[in-house]
């Protein structure tokens, strides 16, 4: 899986999703996730990490998320894993995998799917951040199985691979694919620099539309 060094995660947590989906689509593809996967606890600031992928289908057998379980204990300090459960109606995370996500230093996790003890992981684990589509409390175990670990993934309508960069805050989840790491970061980073220079136009002139016509962006 591709590490991604501590200086470029934190040049990306100070810079916000927003920026960061323009600059994966200046590159020609789509980043950001659907709005339905949402922040349901805050964490600590923006989420920024390598993602570890798990894959989870339906069944009728009472079974042990075994992937899920993996990707939590085996997978290096500062992953997020992200689960595609194809937006189910259950929760393919909780409190006991929160405990053992924060034990392992898992950054966060994202998930297409519900949470669930929410009340709990805010209270006990409020630096851990988690995304999702709602939350709900139906367990996996006799609906859902897990059947892949660090395999492509589709998460809210966007494919994540093993090592891509997930990034996200409350405007919601994007996926940066590893390879275009560097570009989108230099792309979002200056993004970031033109808007301040855009706002301080607007301020300045008391019109929003000369500022959109300089900068050419809204």
């Amino acid at each position: 899986m591709t590490s991604i060094a501590e200086d470029v995660l934190a040049a990306f947590r100070i810079v916000s999703t927003a920026s960061v989906a323009d600059a994966v689509e200046l590159q020609g593809v789509r980043g950001y996730m659907s709005g339905g996967i949402r922040m349901q606890t805050p964490g600590a600031g923006t989420l920024a990490g390598p993602a570890v992928t798990v894959r989870e289908v339906p069944t009728e057998e009472a079974e042990p998320p075994t992937h899920a379980l993996a990707a939590i204990d085996e997978s290096d300090p500062g992953s997020v894993v992200c689960i595609d459960a194809g937006g189910a109606d259950v929760a393919v995370w909780g409190g006991l995998m929160t405990a053992g996500a924060v034990a392992r230093g898992i950054a966060g996790a994202v998930l297409d799917a519900g949470v669930r003890d929410v009340t709990e992981i805010q209270r006990d684990y409020p630096q851990f951040p988690v995304y999702s589509r709602w939350s709900v409390p139906a367990t996996t175990v006799g609906r859902y199985r897990t059947v892949s670990l660090n395999e492509p993934v589709v998460l809210g309508g966007v494919s994540v691979h093993p090592g891509d960069l997930i990034v996200a805050d409350r405007d919601g989840v994007v996926r940066v694919p590893a390879r275009l790491i560097t570009a989108v970061l230099d792309a979002a980073t200056e993004i970031e620099r033109r808007e301040r220079e855009q706002t301080r136009l607007i301020l300045d002139t008391g019109s929003l539309r000369d500022g959109l016509a300089k900068y050419n962006r809204i």
